[in-house]
């Protein structure tokens, strides 16, 4: 081989090494989010890039066996070429032959290191990860014909080297991490509050972050601060506690203070008692129903352990349909009430009643 064809080589064996690079670099920094969509649309290279992601081990170990392949035939091809080639203008100074093929390697050596580490790798690395999404369309495609192409070779490089891994004692993965974490979410949303590119002027952002964090016993109302009434109270003491207190539902509670359920204020507007003269049921005031309010009229209370995440009990109450829920301990013994409207104020703010009275 010529040393003018070492260095066309070394043109080529540049771009390829670049190629796979870029290719690895993207495949694991570009977001499922921004390819999924293209996906569904039917882009064919949003497919085969989603495929990559999904199958990142194998992507990687294609990549790698791209740039040592490339990176071995830069040395044994293109470095002799340039080695040859400096010995020429070198031989014109008189020194010895020894110094010359010293020197020339040297100087080879240090040109093709230069270009191999900078547009070989440093360039298409900075590429892909300034352009990631657009990078992985890109650059996706390719890599996946290669790994098709050569993929029992590296299907069983792939094995050994996981089989490495499990042997102390790690898991490997197939799939590229495509979501943040909620640590990560919060950083990002903190440090673009800072810069002034994300406004949360109602501070809904961070509760939801300190949301994740709260248990049921955060946000449960304590029996001595629950506002409560007899399980024999009447619609008519109903009416009084929304006038003193403003609440729309109310806990009720037993001779022993044990909690057997709640009752809203609507349970009780309707109410028919028979009429005096035509025995017919006509609405009545609540003032004029003396009996208590019927069983079937009360709603459940259910139970939610007082450890329990916030957001796990907001799952439980949403299912259950339950607005309140008692709060309990490990050995049983209730410490509070639930609601729900306390559990959205912690995510949206401060939520009123309309019936409460301030």
């Amino acid at each position: 081989m010529s040393d003018w064809a070492g260095l066309a080589w070394l043109v080529v064996l540049l771009a390829a090494n670049a190629f796979f690079v870029g290719a690895e670099f993207a495949v694991i920094s570009a977001r499922r989010s921004q390819i999924e969509p293209l996906a569904e649309a039917g882009k064919r290279s949003a497919k085969t890039a989603l495929w990559a992601m999904e199958h990142a081990t194998l992507m990687l170990a294609t990549s790698q066996l791209g740039i040592t392949v490339c990176s071995l035939l830069i040395l044994n091809v293109s470095e002799p070429a340039i080695h040859h080639l400096l010995e020429v203008p070198l031989g014109l100074t008189g020194l010895p032959d020894a110094y010359i093929g010293t020197i020339a390697f040297i100087v080879a050596l240090l040109v093709v290191s230069y270009l191999h580490v900078v547009f070989g790798e440093m360039v298409p690395k900075n590429l892909s990860f300034s352009v990631p999404d657009r990078a992985v369309l890109l650059l996706a495609p390719p890599l996946v014909f290669v790994a098709r192409v050569f993929k029992p070779l590296i299907v069983t490089l792939n094995a050994c080297a996981n089989g490495v891994l499990r042997l102390f004692g790690v898991q490997p993965k197939n799939e590229a991490t495509s979501a943040y974490t909620l640590d990560e979410v919060a950083t990002i949303v903190t440090q673009s509050t800072r810069e002034g590119v994300l406004s949360d002027g109602t501070g809904a952002l961070s509760a939801a972050f300190e949301f994740t964090n709260l248990k049921v016993r955060d946000v449960a109302v304590g029996l001595g601060k629950l506002v409560s009434l007899p399980e024999s109270a009447t619609p008519a003491d109903v009416e009084k506690a929304v006038t003193r207190h403003g609440f729309s539902r109310y806990v009720l509670i037993d001779a022993e203070n044990y909690l057997t359920g709640y009752v809203h204020l609507k349970d009780v507007l309707d109410l028919d008692v028979p009429s005096a003269s035509t025995g017919a049921a006509t609405l009545a005031e609540p003032d004029s129903y003396a009996g208590a309010i019927p069983a079937k009229r009360i709603r459940t209370l259910i139970s939610i352990f007082e450890d329990t995440d916030l957001e796990d009990a907001l799952a439980t109450m949403r299912r259950s349909g339950a607005h309140l829920a008692r709060s309990f301990t490990a050995e049983g013994e209730t410490t509070g009430v639930l609601f729900l409207e306390d559990i959205i104020e912690e995510l949206v703010g401060e939520v009123q009643d309309a019936t409460r009275r301030d």
